[in-house]
């Protein structure tokens, strides 16, 4: 983890082959929002890339270097204080090349804070 004891993972859920939901709890005192922004804090969009990889990593037991990133799609803003806990829609596929795909969907109850898709490769 990057960014110590920025989330914990509440839960972590397989749905079939490749699709996982991931509960996370976001530490809204973190100091990562004591920049970004002050007296407003709002999860950076890079710390939810990086909370996609580490998930991927954890999930696919290899570690993973992000080689491109497509349909990135921020939809509403998440504040730690408002709303700490998140959810994580992972899609995973490994290719024939051995390159791991990611579609990803990211909530807040019921809103859609978050939808991206992501290759990454093996190092």
């Amino acid at each position: 983890m990057i960014l110590k004891d920025f989330y914990k993972i509440i839960s972590l859920t397989k749905n079939d082959d490749h699709k996982y939901v991931v509960i996370i709890l976001v530490n809204e005192n973190h100091s990562v929002f004591e920049g970004h922004f002050p007296g407003n804090p709002i999860m950076p969009g890079v710390c939810m890339m990086q909370i996609i990889k580490e998930l991927t990593e954890q999930i696919t037991e290899r570690s993973l270097f992000m080689q491109s990133l497509s349909n990135v799609k921020f939809m509403a803003l998440i504040n730690p204080f408002v709303t700490p806990e998140l959810k994580l829609e992972l899609d995973i596929t490994v290719t024939e090349d051995d390159l791991i795909k990611v579609k990803n969907t990211t909530f807040f109850g019921e809103t859609t804070a978050l939808k991206l898709s992501s290759v990454y490769k093996t190092v």
